[in-house]
Order: C-alpha cells, then structure tokens, then sequence
C-alpha cells in the first residue's frame, strides 16, 4: 500500500517485537479517560447556544484543535472539524503510545475508520455534496492519512476514488461498485474489515486476543441487533436483511439470527427476551413509540456499560484501552448529536434522547 498505510518500522514481522507494557499503557490511558467529560456537563450544554457550546469545547481537551481550525473555520463547522481532528489525534496517540500485541490489535482494529471514510466519501459523490462537506465527516484514525483522504474527497467522480485506491486491500470490493448497489459495497467491506480482525485474533491463543474477541462479538451483536430492529420494523424481507448480517456475534450467531428472522416485529421483540442485551432494551422496546432511537441508545449504552465493567475485572489488559476508545467516541458523538441538534433547532426533549450518557 506504499504510504498509504502506516507500517510497522521493519515491515509486518515487526507486528510482534516489543513488549506488551500493559501497567504502562493502562496507566496512561486511565489518566486519559479521567479527562473526559462527566455526565454533569451535558445538561449544562444543552442550555447553551452554538457560540457558548464553541467556546465551551475550545477550552476544554479540543482547544488545541479548536484553536487550529478558528482559522478556516466556525459555528458547527469549526465543531465539527474540531471533533473529528480531536478522534482522530487521539487514536493516533494510542497506537504512538502502545508496543507489542497492543499495537498490533488497535491498529487493525482503528482500520474501522478506514471503512467509515470509504463509505463516507463514496456516499458523499453518489448525493453529490461538496468536498468540504465530505472532508467535514472525515476521521482519519486508521491508515489512511488526512491528506489522502481529502484528495480522495476532491476527485470529481466515483471512478476516480476507486482508481486512487488500486493496490489497497480495498480495491477488491470497490471495483463492484457501479453507482446503483451503494448499500451492497458498504455492506461488504463491513464484513470484510471483521473479517481481518477475526484472521488476526485467530493467529494465537492469547489471553488478549480472546479478551480482544469478546469485545468485537459484542460490537457485531450490538450492530446486527440494530440492522435486525431497523428492517424488521420496515418489514424488509428476511433473505434481504441475513444479507446485511455480520457473523461473529458473541450471542447472535447466524444460527440465532436465521431462528428470529421469519418472526413477526413483535415476536421478535419477545424473541430477545433470553439475551442478555434485554435488560438494557427491555423498557425501550415495551414503550415503543414508532421511532428506534431509545432502542439503539440503550444498546450504545449497554456496550459502554459492559466495557467498563470488564475494564475492572481486566485491568492490565487490552481491555480498559478497549473501554477508554468507545468513551471517548461516544463523548464526541454525544458533542456532535447536540451541535447538529441545536442548528438543526431541535427540542431539548429530543436532542436528550438521542444522547448515550
């Protein structure tokens, strides 16, 4: 991939070198958690305007990137700049920080952001928005860099972003897309960025790599039980929706999900009752209103929950690194639904909804 991806020094058998510091890094990023946003705070930003929430973030642990992009940018532009630049430093840090096994599994796992560009940008010239529209959603935590991805953003057409990437581990899939099966290529590098993870957990034995498993089966049920809630309500058809799964779950194998597909909404609903993601859904899905945001909130929080918990049990592991990285995208995505809420003039009712905290 040349310099599109960032290689260990000594090429790929370098992945193993080093030692796994575990009291060293868990330390460090212990003391990066206790600097994210306490619960207190959110309801405070809800009383504020862009203006106040702008200055609110530019002195708190984004001020650098705020800073930096007051120059280009303002109001929910420079926010949302700010947020992303912010992420992306900050796993960047990670991977900088760790050695040995947990740099290898971050940064196959911080390839999701490579995905989620992907997706992004194509996504972004299929509905014709603008580069800086594109390049505004852009993280660039995983391998490719920034700059890459706003050449990519720039190119004025689909052909072309597929053509840059010839000779990435993407191009395989990219170059089934032809304009119309947008959801079917998104699709397939979702399962094909699992996939990796899935090879790279299964090179050894380790105590990591299994407590490293645990965490990606939980985040492909949680992700099959949103594509499940989603089409299920909107009766899509059950061969359609098994197309869309993940395999992998830690709960939800194929086999379990095959079992619920021919169910109807509400017997699905009911279905779910012996998974251990009830508790956290039960109350959302009994006091159904017609809208699923409750639903997906509380299976977001549900991970988070788990995360930490498992951090406790687990702390000189790749688990509270683990915990630290999904607290602190969800403290950007709780900024973000605020922000975007209060352009879009959205009720405090349903901007809180929306908020995993």
């Amino acid at each position: 991939m040349g310099f599109l991806q960032k290689y260990w020094p000594g090429g790929e058998s370098s992945q193993y070198r080093g030692s796994s510091n575990y009291a060293y890094f868990a330390t460090r990023v212990r003391a990066m958690k206790s600097k994210l946003l306490p619960k207190e705070i959110y309801p405070r930003l809800m009383n504020m305007g862009i203006s106040e929430i702008t200055r609110f973030i530019g002195e708190s642990g984004y001020k650098q990137e705020i800073d930096e992009l007051a120059r280009t940018y303002s109001g929910v532009d420079l926010i949302e700049h700010g947020l992303n630049k912010n992420l992306a430093e900050t796993f960047t840090k990670l991977i900088n920080i760790s050695e040995g096994e947990p740099n290898y599994l971050l940064t196959e796992y911080l390839k999701n952001y490579d995905v989620w560009n992907l997706k992004t940008i194509l996504r972004g010239k299929y509905y014709d928005a603008s580069t800086d529209e594109i390049k505004e959603s852009l993280v660039s935590a995983g391998q490719f860099s920034y700059t890459f991805l706003s050449e990519l953003a720039g190119k004025s057409s689909y052909g072309e972003v597929i053509a840059a990437l010839e000779g990435t581990e993407y191009h395989s899939i990219l170059k089934d897309y032809d304009e119309i099966n947008l959801s079917v290529i998104e699709n397939r590098l979702d399962k094909m960025y699992y996939d990796g993870l899935f090879n790279i957990i299964g090179e050894s034995k380790s105590k990591d790599r299994k407590l490293f498993a645990t965490f990606i089966k939980t985040e492909i049920d949680i992700k099959n039980l949103k594509t499940l809630f989603r089409l299920k309500k909107a009766e899509v058809d059950s061969d359609e929706i098994l197309d869309l799964i993940i395999d992998g779950g830690l709960e939800l194998s194929i086999k379990n999900i095959k079992k619920l597909l021919p169910l109807s909404y509400h017997d699905f609903i009911q279905a779910l009752n012996k998974y251990s993601y009830w508790n956290s859904i039960s109350d959302a899905v009994t006091s159904d209103t017609g809208s699923l945001i409750n639903v997906e909130t509380q299976l977001t929080k549900h991970s988070l929950k788990s995360a930490s918990s498992f951090s406790h049990v687990y702390p000189l592991s790749i688990v509270p690194i683990m915990d630290y990285i999904i607290s602190k995208r969800n403290e950007v995505n709780n900024l973000r639904i605020i922000t975007r809420g209060k352009a879009a003039n959205l009720s405090d009712d349903v901007i809180r909804n929306q908020l995993v905290i």
